[in-house]
Order: C-alpha cells, then structure tokens, then sequence
C-alpha cells in the first residue's frame, strides 16, 4: 500500500488504521506500507525501511529504528516530526 491514509480525514485515518491493524492480526497477513508518516509506520510494521534517493539507508525493528536512530538521514526525519 502506498500512503493508505493520505489525503483522509483525521477520523477516516484512524478508522482505516485500526482496520488494517486488525486484519493483519486475524488474517496473519504480510502487508508492505509505503509512507512517510512514521506514526503510521509505528502503528503497523514490525519492521521498518529507511530509503534515501532509492536506497536503503537504515533497517530493522521499527520501534529500535524510530527510537534510536544510528543514519543522519533517520535521525533528520524522526527529529523533524518531534518538531511538529
């Protein structure tokens, strides 16, 4: 899926959220998310992809990359949705 919540209301989005969580749960199901809203890829993925200009920059277990970092570029877009 490639922003599944983008352009949605505040609402919608949690709606589709929970549902796709819950599918993934009761399904057993493999889902690949394409996003830039890390809190979604929070909620999601147990693993998590860090691209930069089409390359893989940083990898792992989403709540160890999203927390600790190591890649300028992770750290630059973690530290950027602190911001906000």
């Amino acid at each position: 899926m490639d922003e599944p919540t983008g352009g949605l209301d505040v609402s919608v989005q949690a709606r589709l959220l929970d549902l796709l969580r819950g599918l993934v749960v009761e399904l057993n199901l493999a889902v690949v998310i394409v996003t830039h809203d890390l809190g979604v890829a929070r909620l999601l993925a147990d693993r998590l992809l860090v691209m930069k200009q089409g390359q893989v920059v940083e990898s792992g277990l989403t709540d160890r990359v999203l927390d600790d970092p190591h890649h300028p570029y992770t750290q630059l877009l973690v530290s950027s949705v602190l911001q906000n």
